[in-house]
């Protein structure tokens, strides 16, 4: 069994202490932070072999989520008709129990570019190299623009968004360390909602329950973050195919672009009833 948070004793010293030794031992939980490896498992002419694509620190739970989401922003895979199996593999880690390799089987007619992926995972890993390469590793998988006709979300709706995130961050009441991301429809309704040390993976694991839920792409769908709005975010918003990303803090400048040249609306600063509109504000009504 996964939790998110772990217990443990702090020293808790105020300003009203008279001297710095005046310390109350008090119970505080942390957010719980192990990494996990994504194994993918694919045929070959001798039969079936798996290889390590990526390592990343994750809150435990919902790894096959995360896995899938992964798996899908990375353009690995295209539905949920290209995954046979995903299972945790190998032993428990005997400090905390938790299962930190998890494999997804491909279906045979799956073709994995491990050249491509090596090159994307390098772009990326060192915050673009230039924003140029970051977006033509996009235009090499094929990423296109978001329609523009479709979606509308009323400021109202988004307003309240922050809010209703808000009150569904279980673990982040417990700890103050989890970032959370969630899927939304246009009449405000949270549909997903996950939570992880990294915006990344909780992006991930909402990519990924909407996968496995038949629901990407989602054309009809916003994304809200609770941190910034990073170019990684991005891409992953793009090739789900969702017309709306909103953060309660700031964009950064490669997210901007990005946005702008694939037609995603990108909404930053959404707090105290105010937002800022950096791309496609015709969705905004």
């Amino acid at each position: 069994m996964t939790t998110s948070s772990l217990a443990i004793t702090v020293s808790k010293v105020s300003a009203d202490s008279a001297k710095l030794l005046d310390r109350d031992l008090v119970e505080d939980r942390v957010a719980v932070e192990e990494p996990l490896e994504i194994r993918v498992g694919y045929a070959t002419p001798e039969g079936r072999t798996a290889t390590s694509i990526s390592v990343t620190m994750r809150t435990p739970g919902d790894d096959a989520e995360l896995a899938l989401g992964f798996l899908f922003s990375e353009s690995i895979i295209q539905g949920a008709g290209d995954v046979l199996n995903v299972e945790h593999s190998g032993p428990a880690a005997p400090d905390t129990g938790s299962h930190n390799i998890i494999r997804v089987d491909l279906a045979t007619h799956v073709e994995v570019d491990f050249d491509r992926l090596h090159r994307n995972f390098y772009t990326t890993s060192s915050c673009g190299v230039c924003g140029k390469s970051s977006l033509d590793a996009l235009r090499v998988i094929g990423a296109e623009p978001i329609e523009g006709d479709k979606a509308r979300f009323a400021k109202d709706v988004l307003i309240v968004m922050p809010g209703a995130l808000r009150d569904r961050q279980r673990a982040f009441e417990q700890t103050g360390g989890l970032h959370a991301a969630a899927a939304f429809n246009s009449q405000g309704e949270i549909l997903v909602v996950h939570e992880d040390v990294g915006r990344h993976n909780a992006l991930d694991k909402v990519i990924g329950s909407l996968l496995t839920q038949g629901l990407l792409p989602a054309s009809n769908l916003g994304l809200l973050v609770s941190g910034r709005a990073s170019f990684e975010l991005m891409q992953k918003t793009l090739i789900a195919g969702i017309p709306l990303l909103a953060a309660v803090s700031a964009p950064s400048s490669l997210a901007v672009q990005l946005a702008n040249e694939f037609n995603v609306s990108l909404v930053g600063f959404l707090r105290d009833d105010t937002f800022n509109i950096y791309s496609a504000g015709e969705r905004i009504t």
